[in-house]
């Protein structure tokens, strides 16, 4: 059916019990299980992941190009093209995604926004049939 792209490897993660203060930007794949107070970006040049695990906080905004959140943010989340929202996932802000995974149970405060794939085809206009007598 639909084959997921090869995830980048996690190479970095944020343990439990730490709390970052400031913004950050990562490459590749970044797992949060603390606390980040700060927007946290992926560098657009390359394949990006970010979990944002059950136990982990973020006050900020996040931007990756595939998100997977089952923790609490409080900010806009930009997903360049997957958004995977778990059971305990909770967002206070705007969501912005290519395409959208939710589960049972996580909950959104904000505006959703999907955005066109790239290259996307124009939808066609529409046309009525003329009345026939």
């Amino acid at each position: 059916m639909f084959a997921k792209p090869k995830q980048p490897p996690i190479k970095s993660l944020i343990a439990q019990g730490t709390r970052i203060q400031g913004d950050l930007l990562f490459a590749e794949g970044l797992r949060i299980d603390g606390e980040v107070v700060g927007n946290v970006r992926a560098a657009a040049d390359g394949a990006s992941l970010l979990i944002v695990s059950e136990v982990a906080s973020v006050q900020g905004s996040i931007e990756a190009d595939h998100v997977i959140i089952n923790g609490h943010v409080k900010g806009p989340v930009l997903a360049r093209q997957l958004l995977e929202l778990q059971p305990k996932a909770r967002i206070e802000g705007d969501v912005s995604y290519r395409a959208i995974e939710m589960h049972q149970g996580a909950t959104i405060e904000g505006q959703l926004r999907p955005m066109a794939s790239d290259g996307a085809e124009e939808k066609p206009t529409l046309k009525l049939a003329a009345n026939h007598r």
